[in-house]
């Protein structure tokens, strides 16, 4: 079976850099692999993506030596399963508040007698090789997303639920959960909510991964610690790339002489 390359990566305690995939488009999604990321998430919660988009999404990260991984929907057996059939090397499943949906995640991940995940992996053989069910529990990799006052409450428990290979912190949903905004460096009391999170992750041995808006805050997490950080996602580096374009074309066009009419 194809190694996992990220979890290779993570395993040697180094910083991973992901890429993050909002917008339903192969070509964008293949551009985005080729730059260079360790890993490329196709995001179907919040991005603008169904199961048929992200299966050619899937297909197109694969003609590079980035790691696919997926963000379903929700933490739903059915639909996880589904992602990984289709190619997913891993997930990063949402709204993980409880034991039971932890669990429930794991076993979805995992062939029997591990798990309960059910066989038929059509393009999991094709990516992965033909012996992807022999070698497949050992290969994809499994976060689940802290990203709320009842995981924070649970988390203890949650984190023991063995089989998880990660957690990674939804810092918005967080802030919100606890009163705050969204869209800036986490203020009041998420700052230390968020280090001990990761802090008792990493004594777990677990991975540990954020979201970021930005190369430079992805810079920062990763000096605090964490192992998984992106810049922000396709969407918002395409709107900012485009403004700063327009900043220099507008700049330009201030300096020009006037053309006399």
């Amino acid at each position: 079976m194809r190694k996992n390359n990220l979890k290779k990566i993570l395993k040697a305690n180094q910083t991973a850099t992901n890429a993050w995939l909002a917008i339903a488009s192969s070509y964008s999604a293949e551009l985005v692999a080729n730059c260079g990321f360790d890993s490329v998430t196709v995001d179907l919660q919040h991005g603008m993506i169904d199961f048929a988009q992200a299966l050619t999404m899937l297909q197109a990260i694969s003609t590079t030596n980035a790691t696919p991984l997926v963000r379903p929907t929700s933490s739903t057996p059915v639909e996880i399963m589904r992602l990984l059939d289709a190619g997913a090397y891993g997930v990063i499943c949402p709204q993980v508040d409880t034991v039971a949906i932890a669990e429930s995640v794991v076993a979805a991940c995992r062939y029997p007698p591990v798990g309960a995940r059910s066989y038929g992996p059509p393009r999991g053989t094709l990516y992965g090789g033909s012996d992807y069910q022999q070698y497949a529990n050992d290969e994809i990799l499994i976060f689940i997303m802290i990203e709320s006052r009842k995981a924070v409450e649970n988390l203890d428990n949650i984190l023991d639920v063995k089989g998880i290979d990660g957690i990674f912190i939804g810092p918005n949903d967080l802030s919100l959960s606890f009163g705050g905004g969204v869209g800036a460096d986490p203020q009041g009391e998420l700052p230390a909510i968020i280090e001990s999170i990761r802090k008792k992750a990493a004594e777990r041995h677990l991975f540990t991964g954020i979201y970021s808006s930005d190369g430079k805050m992805a810079r920062g997490r990763a000096n605090q610690g964490f192992q998984l950080v992106n810049p922000g996602n396709d969407s918002g580096l395409l709107k900012n790339a485009c403004e700063v374009q327009l900043a220099a074309i507008q700049d330009r066009k201030s300096q020009l002489p006037s053309p006399g009419y």
